[in-house]
């Protein structure tokens, strides 16, 4: 027993090193952890916002073909659109920011569609952040 108790004594096992390591990999995955939650939350974001682009487009959209419906039941309702100087009569149409312009020209009894263009109203901050530069 003698020599089973000297070779116990002389076995030494070094945590230092190896608790060290396991340290530095936890560490590093709970970064990556926080980081691809992060991303996560940001991607939904995103993506709620372009369902939200897309659905006022496509109502927008429906309204507009609403409008066209109606105007061909009734050409006479072009007399109560605005009209530009190249008698082309135009029809707008908002909802959340974008907006829908339709340009109608007259066609004997009826009308052809001569624009049907959507745009995005510019952001504009409403407020200075802290003394940043703005860009201009």
């Amino acid at each position: 027993m003698n020599e089973r108790e000297s070779l116990m004594k002389q076995i030494h096992v070094r945590l230092g090193p190896l608790a060290l390591l396991l340290t530095v990999i936890v560490i590093c995955m709970t970064v990556l952890g926080l980081l691809a939650l992060t991303t996560a939350r940001g991607d939904l974001s995103m993506a709620r916002r372009y369902a939200e682009a897309v659905d006022t487009r496509y109502s927008l959209e429906a309204k507009g073909q609403a409008f066209l419906w109606e105007t061909a039941k009734d050409p006479g309702a072009l007399n109560q659109l605005e009209r530009d100087k190249n008698g082309t009569f135009w029809r707008i149409l908002s909802e959340n920011g974008m907006s829908l312009r339709i340009g109608l020209a007259g066609k004997g009894r009826g009308f052809r569609v001569v624009s049907w263009q959507f745009t995005q109203e510019s952001w504009e901050p409403k407020e200075d952040i802290g003394g940043l530069w703005n860009g201009g």
